[in-house]
């Protein structure tokens, strides 16, 4: 449940994964993020934990992924890190596939805060340790999600989901190496196989 720190954090994902393509190690990486101040932060603590978070995140992606994520169009770098957010977070995942994929197939394209109330309780059923969570956090959990699901173009402003558009390269890349990832999104996997090359 650690995915308050920022939002979907595209630019500086991309930054720090062209980072990791010149240097190939995390160490290094992430202690040139800090000592550059790539990620443009005020505060050395808030440096620390965002390229924490970013490195983590990027780290869930494979080579030819992060290869892909240097050199993609905007909206395949924003699917990829969707993809390394959802590694990342079983919580985000699983809510992906069991709620909004859910609705998007069964044609209810509407999401709306107490789908995401009525997940985590369900969850709390069988992880106890949600129970524990205030309202407060609750509220902040939600809200970071159905912002980093707008900035990842899946959702739009008045919470009407939305299927991702996804190159033949990253349709085709997502399907022969993690097929079952296609739940990530709000996609039907027949059309996800029409787009692959």
């Amino acid at each position: 449940m650690g995915f308050t720190t920022g939002g979907l954090l595209l630019r500086e994902s991309v930054r720090v994964g062209a980072l990791f393509r010149d240097l190939g190690d995390w160490d290094a990486v992430r202690a040139q993020v800090l000592q550059d101040n790539l990620l443009q932060t005020r505060k050395a603590s808030s440096a620390k934990r965002l390229a924490r978070e970013v490195v983590f995140r990027l780290r869930q992606l494979g080579r030819e992924e992060l290869d892909l994520l240097d050199s993609a169009g905007v909206q395949d770098q924003v699917s990829l890190v969707w993809i390394a957010i959802c590694r990342r977070f079983a919580f985000i995942a699983d809510f992906m596939a069991e709620v909004v994929r859910e609705r998007y197939l069964a044609l209810r394209n509407d999401l709306a805060y107490p789908d995401f109330d009525a997940f985590l309780e369900a969850k709390s059923g069988q992880h106890l340790e949600l129970a524990e969570i205030s309202p407060s956090t609750k509220a902040k959990l939600r809200q970071i999600l159905f912002r980093m699901l707008r900035e990842a173009h899946l959702l739009s402003n008045d919470n009407q989901i939305l299927t991702p558009t996804l190159s033949p390269e990253l349709a085709t890349l997502l399907l022969a190496k993690r097929a079952a990832e296609a739940r990530y999104f709000p996609i039907a996997e027949r059309d996800l196989r029409s787009l692959a090359k």
